[in-house]
């Protein structure tokens, strides 16, 4: 065993997290924990961890779940898609694989939503299979360690870390080679800020900390600014009635439950978008608007949304503004609270929406409301 892996181990026993899935590193458990912690932070899993499992025990019980059923589970994590890509892959386990989590790498990268990462760190931990599960972490601490200044989001910087790795990785322990290298980089040798080198136990091997430029690398290129989409959104309720609407099965949360909403588009940007694309209109940009601009669009989305709903308002508040950020884009919303005269014209269930350009409107009793997976980008808007 080299130094710097019994260096590594050694500080690995003595200081690794103590997480729920460590504890009992079944495939289903390592491989649910993993998709979770897709960008999204270790201590806002354990809580989703615990609910998940608590519903859908193992494999049979997700692929037999009813959409709706996984998707409210997931509500408030994020990224649906990943959850989804979990149940495709759940279906595919019980009809072509006995209802076993394949033990592989290369087996586990053909299921829905398991790429290299995910499936070197399945096979690592649960099947302890050599291979190394290089993400973010692992790249910075090998850039750092070795003084790599070639852009870390290259292919050719996690080939070569990759093949760092698997020269290091002990035969016996490679799940917690891994797990040691994704603590190492979650915990000490951190991306934002002073790494903590006092604490690594690769100190005294590390070429960036020898020279002091620990802040120089990794080398990152500039992240593409988020497109800003300015939005209405109406909260409208008849006594306990609400007014919910399901967005289209594709697109940013698709399938999901929301708060009805319009994007606030100039005219002539909207003519302009509509005949470049056929796609859906309503995730197009909104571009840069002035206060001024915003005020105008929204008053006249609202009058527009009130009437083409036949909604015939008691009463009509402002609700304090609000913004949520994806990865690619920011919404900046605009809400109202609307009482209106009645919501009887409306369906009392959602019908789901062939049309990629709208959502379908749905009444639902207060008291049920929380059968549906409306995202948290929505939670400022909510009683």
């Amino acid at each position: 065993m080299k130094e710097d892996t019994k260096l590594l181990l050694d500080w690995y026993d003595a200081e690794r997290r103590i997480l729920p899935w460590r504890e009992d590193p079944t495939p289903y458990h390592v491989w649910v924990s993993e998709i979770m912690l897709q960008q999204t932070r270790v201590e806002a899993v354990k809580d989703y961890y615990a609910r998940f499992l608590a519903t859908l025990p193992d494999v049979a019980s997700l692929a037999a779940a009813d959409e709706d059923t996984y998707l409210k589970i997931w509500e408030g994590l994020g990224y649906y898609s990943r959850v989804r890509n979990m149940h495709k892959a759940a279906v595919t386990i019980m009809d072509e694989y006995g209802g076993e989590i394949p033990s592989t790498a290369k087996e586990l990268q053909k299921l829905s939503g398991i790429g290299e990462y995910t499936a070197a760190a399945i096979a690592s931990i649960a099947f302890q299979q050599p291979v190394s599960s290089v993400d973010g972490n692992l790249l910075r601490v090998y850039a750092r360690r070795n003084l790599y200044r070639e852009n870390i989001k290259d292919p050719a910087a996690k080939k070569v870390a990759y093949d760092y790795y698997m020269e290091r990785m002990p035969e016996d322990r490679p799940g917690d080679y891994n797990q040691a290298l994704m603590d190492l980089g979650a915990t000490v040798c951190l991306p934002n800020g002073e790494p903590e080198c006092f604490r690594c136990p690769w100190a005294d091997l590390c070429e960036a900390h020898k020279q002091g430029v620990e802040l120089e690398v990794p080398v990152v290129p500039a992240k593409k600014a988020r497109r800003i989409e300015h939005r209405n959104v109406y909260r409208v309720h008849c006594g306990d009635v609400l007014l919910l609407s399901k967005r289209p099965d594709t697109g940013l949360l698709a399938g999901l439950y929301e708060f009805p909403n319009d994007l606030l588009v100039p005219e002539k940007k909207a003519a302009e978008t509509s005949e470049k694309s056929s796609g859906n209109s309503s995730e197009k940009s909104s571009g840069k608007l002035t206060k001024k601009q915003v005020a105008e669009l929204s008053q006249n989305a609202l009058d527009r949304f009130l009437s083409d709903n036949d909604l015939t308002p008691v009463s009509v508040f402002p609700l304090p503004a609000a913004k949520h950020i994806f990865s690619h884009v920011e919404w900046h919303m605009t809400g109202y609270d609307i009482e209106v005269e009645s919501l009887e014209q409306l369906p009392s269930e959602a019908a789901g929406s062939s049309d990629a350009d709208r959502a379908d409107l749905f009444a639902c009793h207060l008291s049920e409301v929380d059968r549906y997976s409306i995202p948290n980008a929505f939670d400022a808007f909510k009683f």
